[in-house]
């Protein structure tokens, strides 16, 4: 039997709601070219790679079988291809060619001269009817025609799936009109990495700071097997931070002073061998947003961004694809917005 739980609200001033892995955020380039994002935030140290993605392509499709050549090569979602890595650009318009030659398609790539923001494609996406996109291979949703004005409630539904599964949610959906639904459309699948879903505003997201503290402080945690010694080594209290019990460290430090007692955390645990775990966290959107997931018996937290309300949840499944789901009325008018983790049993 499903239980319903309201995780909180959210607001949407543009219309264009944008369901994103919160994790992902630091990679958002806003109305900035992706170009100007750092390699080091995927986690990419070697400079040849690097220069690689910084250089990387986006391509638009013309020609009378436009559409019908991008859904059947079936690489990336949407009407544009994205970041397509320097090295491989010109081996991937052959392989489009030969597919639309082979096809019999009248279609053709054309590179486009500054590659395309992450907010645009955002925008477009919404424009054309919603659906899917690719965010440095992250496939992200968009959907506009959100109620500009209102706060809309975000529901989750839990179901007890047996089996030494437990409960977990099935469904999170952002209701924004009352009435019978009538039909029900797929917008793609959301990529998660980090075991959590992000229901934001397009535009607010270019104001997101993701690991810039946004007022100078920095918390340091650790926990684990070692905990204990290290607290009385380093002197270091119970963090006391709401949902962290037995973690230990310092809240509202100055940035530099919360790296050099991370630094010294993790430089004592690598010289000795002991088992912990150390977290630098800034004072960022991104840790105001999961200081409340962690504290919420639902799993569940919001931050403002200006006029917006930004909500995140963790999926209860931790990573994978899940499905994005609409729910319009008889005039095509949007209702629900659904991200669908499993079927009830």
């Amino acid at each position: 039997m499903e239980e319903m739980f309201e995780l909180g609200t959210i607001s949407c001033p543009s219309g264009t709601l944008v369901l994103i892995d919160g994790g992902h955020l630091g990679l958002w380039s806003g109305d900035r070219s992706p170009a100007e994002i750092d390699p080091a935030s995927l986690g990419i140290e070697d400079p040849v790679v690097a220069a690689d993605v910084t250089g990387a392509l986006d391509f638009v499709v013309t020609g009378p079988d436009a559409s019908e050549a991008v859904r059947s090569f079936d690489r990336q979602p949407g009407s544009m291809i994205h970041d397509i890595p320097a090295s491989k650009a010109v081996a991937f318009e052959a392989t489009f060619d030969e597919h639309c030659r082979s096809a019999g398609l009248d279609a053709r790539l054309k590179a486009l001269p500054v590659r395309e923001a992450h907010a645009h494609r955002a925008r477009r996406t919404a424009e054309e009817g919603g659906g899917n996109f690719s965010m440095f291979g992250v496939p992200v949703v968009a959907v506009g025609g959100v109620p500009r004005s209102r706060h809309l409630p975000v529901l989750a539904t839990r179901v007890d799936h047996g089996d030494g599964v437990g409960e977990r949610w099935s469904e999170i959906s952002i209701r924004m009109g009352q009435g019978p639904v009538t039909s029900s459309v797929s917008l793609g699948d959301i990529g998660v990495d980090w075991a959590r879903v992000l229901f934001g505003d397009v535009d607010a997201l270019s104001t997101w700071q993701h690991d810039e503290p946004v007022d100078g402080l920095a918390d340091v945690a650790f926990w684990g097997a070692a905990a204990d010694e290290a607290a009385a080594t380093f002197a270091a209290p119970e963090l006391g931070e709401p949902g962290e019990d037995g973690v230990r460290g310092w809240t509202d430090l100055p940035v530099s002073e919360a790296m050099d007692r991370a630094r010294a955390l993790s430089r004592w645990k690598d010289e000795t061998g002991r088992r912990m775990a150390v977290d630098f966290r800034p004072h960022s959107h991104h840790w105001q947003i999961m200081r409340e997931v962690r504290a919420s018996h639902v799993g569940a937290g919001s931050v403002e961004l200006g006029d917006a309300r930004v909500l995140c949840a963790m999926t209860s499944w931790g990573d994978g694809f899940f499905p994005v789901i609409a729910d319009l009325d008889s005039s095509g008018g949007l209702l629900a917005v659904r991200v669908r983790f499993s079927d009830a049993p």
